[in-house]
């Protein structure tokens, strides 16, 4: 994985979610089609470097970002909130809300970047969601422990996986099966689940960053695609 640096400024934020402060960075580019909120995986946070490429990448194709993290520190000090996928689903619900009450963000379109758990949050998020989620992307995902709300996501969603994570790619090939949206699961060839092989990462945040470009837009209730 190299690195790159992005020329967007980055705020350092507090994302207020049920009754908690929630450490997080906020980069919005000039001109942004829309922000794409991060929701990280067990065991990881706002600092995950595997995220912050993908994030670079985004406000360098002129795509905002929010990373946070999801549970406090005393939160993450009991593993039964790590695992808590509605828990995390109600937390990036709230930092949307938080994220759309912020001056710099008004009128700008909501997706979600997903890895590991926190894509089941993502996609949970999704379908419950007050208002319409542009885009979701999942990587490295367990989309299955979304389980009930996969059938009532609305938001074109994208699935990627590394070609050599079987077990996590029969898991997203059943999950994608009980999405009715616009859909796609794209394999990326001999990858593995933390694709740390050379250029593994930065094909998931190609994709990424052409999935969103495509989708991601302001959309009012009930309106196709």
């Amino acid at each position: 994985m190299s690195r790159t640096t992005s020329m967007i400024p980055t705020q350092p934020v507090l994302v207020e979610a049920d009754g908690v402060a929630l450490p997080g960075d906020l980069s919005i580019p000039v001109e942004t089609p829309g922000i794409v909120i991060f929701a990280h995986g067990s065991g990881s946070s706002r600092r995950s470097p595997r995220n912050r490429f993908v994030a670079d990448i985004l406000t360098e194709a002129g795509i905002g970002t929010l990373l946070f993290d999801l549970l406090t520190q005393e939160e993450e000090g009991d593993r039964r909130n790590v695992f808590d996928i509605p828990l995390l689903g109600r937390r990036l619900l709230a930092a949307t809300r938080w994220l759309a009450g912020q001056p710099e963000a008004k009128g700008h379109a909501v997706g979600f970047f997903g890895a590991s758990t926190g894509a089941a949050a993502a996609l949970i998020a999704a379908a419950t969601s007050d208002s319409p989620i542009g885009a979701v992307v999942s990587r490295g995902g367990r989309p299955d422990l979304a389980g009930e709300w996969l059938p009532k996501v609305k938001a074109p969603t994208l699935l990627i996986v590394g070609g050599r994570d079987f077990e996590v790619l029969d898991l997203n090939r059943s999950a994608y099966e009980k999405l009715t949206c616009l859909k796609r699961l794209e394999v990326v060839p001999g990858a593995t689940h933390l694709f740390e092989e050379r250029g593994a990462l930065e094909a998931v945040a190609a994709l990424a960053a052409s999935w969103f470009r495509r989708y991601l837009v302001v959309r009012k209730p009930g309106e196709a695609l």
